[in-house]
């Protein structure tokens, strides 16, 4: 580095603005919705937010999932400005959860397919896997316990 890039260094304005941009992300919303109006009012209220890229309603599921550059708290404050109950989506695939049918897990008001997000449904991980090969093992004559 020469003197000239040295002194150009020293004397330059640094006029970058940092941008405060919001990460692309999917935020996904339970909704009660009961009829076209309801999702049509829900739709055009969330798809006219700055930084929208898309907005899908699923009536079947009372769900809605919104894509872009926005927050998941601000989206939620304009669902709920329609009048509607809302809440962020509490549920997961129901074949992602090892244990299904933990307490607090399971649903009765779930759509099909889905359970609750509650730390009973995954096992910790602490937990030491086991290997179902190992347990049935023919050079250990003493791995099988079952018989």
């Amino acid at each position: 580095m020469g003197i000239i890039d040295h002194i150009q260094e020293m004397f330059t304005v640094t006029s970058m603005r940092k941008s405060k941009r919001k990460p692309m992300q999917t935020v996904e919303i339970r909704v009660k919705l009961d009829c076209d109006g309801c999702e049509r009012r829900v739709r055009h209220a969330v798809s006219h937010m700055k930084g929208v890229r898309s907005a899908e309603v699923i009536r079947k599921q009372n769900r809605v999932i919104v894509t872009g550059n926005v927050d998941p708290n601000k989206v939620l404050r304009r669902v709920r400005r329609t009048g509607k109950r809302a809440e962020f989506w509490p549920y997961v695939e129901q074949n992602l959860t090892y244990y299904p049918y933990a307490p607090g897990a399971y649903d009765k008001k779930a759509p099909s397919g889905f359970v609750r997000n509650v730390a009973q449904a995954f096992p910790s991980p602490n937990a030491p896997v086991e290997k179902y090969t190992a347990l049935f093992s023919d050079e250990n004559v003493h791995a099988c316990s079952i018989m």
